[in-house]
């Protein structure tokens, strides 16, 4: 990330506006109640060719009655020193404030490029208005732009790329393993991220609901490289009330079903309850690779058969959704933490594994043999060949006379045949019958 746009400034400015419009996205998520950013959130953007990342951070308070002000500070300064260009946004509509000329004074301690840009200039007199942020002593130059419309975007950016040294990589994350972090509200998916990363990537607090977008770091350790998406905690529809919170499931979804393995965190002391039903099921039907975290396992009274006897239980409640891997760790007690990203990369390999269609058919057809499918009203049902479709996850089509009388158990009977042979751990199979 060689080309770093940050976006800074005091809360209900229009960062998160900015954001949007410069990666072309809607992934931050807008509200006209401040403080709905929290953690640093990434995206990509282009102009002329020219390449870069942009960090959307929450709103900079000293002061204020939110319990979250203090680590969104710490978030937002980390997100000053990885940048190559800061974008200090002020409001014209409000006019300057004394935390803007506090943030000011915070910005100076930086040795980094900034430019002023003075948001919601949608009219001529805000558009003179923002004259006043002269007093503020950064720079000659102020940019009254509208991230709403678009107005006086091209003229700042064009600013901002004489800063980079390259012209930059158009997706950073393009091919490399996407998996979500998912999971009930504050089952420890954010403190699982800081633990792999070394660094307070997410905001942590015991409160549900502390992450509300999607957060994604780019991981590369120990001989793995993937993309690492935090979600935030998905509740019961009947749960979600407030616009923020519906916008924050719908972000967890999209970046579900943008992920190729979605590592799923339970609580140890709660167990499998019906919300996180929901979450698997949501995974399996998008046909993504699981993989089962039982965390808070520290806090589990246990002996030698407890690990075994709570993992036959949850797969009995998960059949037949019981394909999926299960890991006990630690978030607090950094237990096996690494081998669940092992093991979620391992069902990224069976997720994205190809069959060759001799070796498939020399195997299920030995396995059809030993127990050939039922006749069904003296229609008998012969399988000729099969093969492999060229899609994300395993689809597999068998070619028979009388297709439409195969039935449920067969097909599970199938299913659990190329899982034996073929190691589809953590991975949901598709099976089709074709006429032959």
């Amino acid at each position: 990330m060689a080309n770093i746009i940050s976006i800074v400034g005091r809360p209900n400015v229009g960062k998160s506006t900015l954001f949007n419009r410069l990666t072309e996205s809607r992934k931050a998520i807008m509200d006209n109640q401040s403080g709905v950013t929290r953690d640093r959130h990434y995206g990509y953007g282009e102009w002329t060719d020219q390449y870069f990342t942009v960090i959307d951070t929450g709103g900079y308070v000293v002061g204020s009655e939110d319990i979250f002000e203090g680590a969104i500070r710490d978030q937002v300064e980390l997100a000053i020193e990885e940048s190559t260009v800061v974008l200090f946004m002020v409001d014209t509509m409000t006019g300057l404030t004394d935390l803007d000329k506090d943030f000011a004074n915070v910005l100076r301690r930086f040795n980094k490029p900034v430019y002023l840009v003075a948001n919601k200039a949608e009219t001529q007199e805000r558009y003179q208005s923002a004259a006043e942020f002269y007093e503020l002593g950064l720079g000659d130059e102020i940019f009254a732009i509208s991230s709403q419309t678009g107005f006086g975007t091209g003229e700042l950016l064009d600013k901002v790329i004489s800063h980079f040294e390259t012209n930059g990589i158009e997706n950073p994350e393009e091919g490399i393993p996407r998996i979500a972090i998912m999971g009930r509200p504050n089952v420890g998916k954010s403190s699982f991220l800081n633990v792999l990363t070394g660094t307070d990537r997410s905001i942590v607090t015991d409160i549900a609901g502390t992450t509300r977008d999607a957060i994604h770091t780019h991981y590369n350790a120990f001989g793995m490289e993937f993309i690492l998406t935090d979600t935030a905690g998905i509740r019961r529809k009947s749960r979600v009330k407030e616009d923020i919170e519906f916008y924050s499931t719908l972000r967890s979804v999209k970046a579900m079903e943008e992920s190729d393995v979605c590592i799923i965190l339970l609580d140890a002391t709660l167990g499998l309850e019906g919300q996180d039903m929901n979450i698997i099921g949501q995974a399996d039907r998008a046909k993504k690779g699981i993989v089962i975290m039982v965390n808070k396992w520290d806090l589990v009274e246990k002996d030698s058969k407890t690990a075994d006897t709570y993992k036959k239980a949850l797969l009995e409640k998960l059949a037949p959704m019981n394909y999926m891997p299960i890991i006990f760790a630690s978030v607090v007690e950094k237990q096996r933490i690494h081998q669940v990203m092992e093991k979620a990369m391992e069902v990224y390999q069976n997720k994205t594994k190809k069959i060759t269609t001799s070796k498939l058919n020399d195997v299920m057809q030995a396995e059809i043999e030993k127990y050939p499918p039922p006749a069904h009203r003296g229609k008998y049902i012969n399988i000729k060949y099969m093969i492999q479709l060229p899609t994300p996850s395993p689809t597999f089509v068998f070619f028979s006379s009388n297709p439409k009388h195969v039935k449920e158990p067969y097909l599970r009977y199938l299913e659990n045949r190329m899982r034996e042979n073929f190691d589809f751990s953590g991975v949901p199979i598709t099976i089709f019958f074709r006429e032959k």
